[in-house]
């Protein structure tokens, strides 16, 4: 009986375990190719990691490198020696990485020096910011990519414009996988969250709020700037805001205190709940923006640009930096309206053709 052939994930935050969490379900009906999984650690508190395993079902990763809390170079350099050793022990067809961490550049570069070929989920997106240390990544990853899967035509635009077409590599817009996850997990979700209750809040009374990349935590200005848009946004609608570990010990370091409802790191069912039942949402995530949009609220992007332009250009999101007068002008616009969400902006039944396409690049 001939082998099967074998894929290895790499994993490492929240957004990746949602994602995988489609495709994984997948290739398990199929039953076509073994998939072992890699959890890097870069997400490490059970609220950011462990619980997506439980309540989404993700098969347990078979490794788990425990690699968290270091600076860029010392996690990318630890991760990407472990992935190898792993890589040399299980001797996969293809190695599959998500979006644009350091787990996902090891994962593509541990592979690529062993002539194992790359898949890359959510390929071809674009900040043109390079201060951005996602932005480097998902470049890199990008150009060492056998088979690059583009969520949207911008994403496979950008590649094009960069010469990629002069590049041994496949490029195909397969959608969003996110929408899949999204669709799939929110019929369930009210069954498995009791987040709105335990809040005391009802649908549509309140703002979802996240705040933690490295722009605004790392720059106090632009925090202060920022929570000073949530405080007077909240004096109008309550601000609800998972915190994450990084921004709220740059809070308490910095005395910092909100009127805004804080509360820890929320599981993927919390966080489904949340995002039907918000009136719209303030984020910094680029994936978020996008969860946003398919539970049809609008988005105010607290970022100078964004991955997903389809979003702004459509006029389901804006982008206000850290301006506070920005951000509560575009909480007024957005407020009341009723805008049409069922534009097809992102695809459907994203993870099959995803798994055709593998399943092409390894037989």
């Amino acid at each position: 009986m001939q082998k099967a052939k074998k894929i290895v994930t790499i994993l490492g935050a929240r957004p990746q375990f949602v994602k995988a969490a489609v495709l994984s379900r997948i290739i398990a009906q199929h039953n076509e190719i073994e998939e072992v999984i890699i959890h890097t650690g870069q997400h490490y508190d059970i609220n950011m990691s462990t619980i997506f395993f439980e309540e989404m079902e993700i098969p347990k990763p078979k490794y788990n490198l425990d690699i968290n809390g270091l600076g860029h170079g010392a996690m990318t350099g630890q991760m990407l020696e472990k992935v190898e050793k792993v890589l040399l022990e299980e001797k996969p067809e293809a190695v599959v990485v998500y979006g644009d961490t350091n787990s996902t550049l090891a994962g593509a570069l541990a592979a690529k020096k062993m002539d194992i070929k790359v898949i890359h989920i959510e390929a071809g997106l674009r900040s043109f910011n390079m201060k951005m240390p996602e932005e480097i990544n998902r470049i890199l990853i990008d150009r060492i990519s056998d088979l690059l899967l583009c969520p949207t035509d911008i994403a496979v635009q950008n590649l094009h414009k960069e010469g990629f077409a002069n590049i041994d590599n496949k490029i195909v817009k397969c959608g969003d996988i996110m929408k899949d996850a999204v669709e799939f997990y929110g019929r369930t979700s009210a069954e498995k969250s009791t987040i709105l209750s335990n809040l005391n809040v009802k649908s549509n009374e309140f703002v979802l709020a996240t705040i933690h990349r490295q722009e605004n935590t790392d720059n106090l200005n632009n925090l202060k700037s920022i929570f000073k848009g949530l405080e007077q946004i909240n004096a109008e609608c309550k601000v609800i805001l998972p915190l994450h570990p990084r921004t709220q010990k740059i809070l308490e370091n910095n005395n910092f205190v909100t009127a805004s409802t804080t509360i820890s790191p929320v599981g993927y069912f919390d966080m489904l709940e949340l995002l039907k039942h918000c009136k719209l949402v303030i984020t910094d995530s680029g994936g978020l923006q996008k969860e946003a949009f398919f539970n049809k609220k609008h988005c105010i992007i607290a970022r100078d640009e964004t991955e997903w332009l389809e979003l702004v250009e459509n006029g389901f999101a804006s982008l206000v930096g850290a301006s506070t007068t920005k951000m509560v002008e575009a909480f007024q616009d957005f407020k009341n309206s009723t805008a049409d969400f069922s534009v097809n902006l992102y695809g459907n039944n994203v993870g099959e053709q995803i798994y055709s396409e593998i399943i092409d690049l390894i037989n």
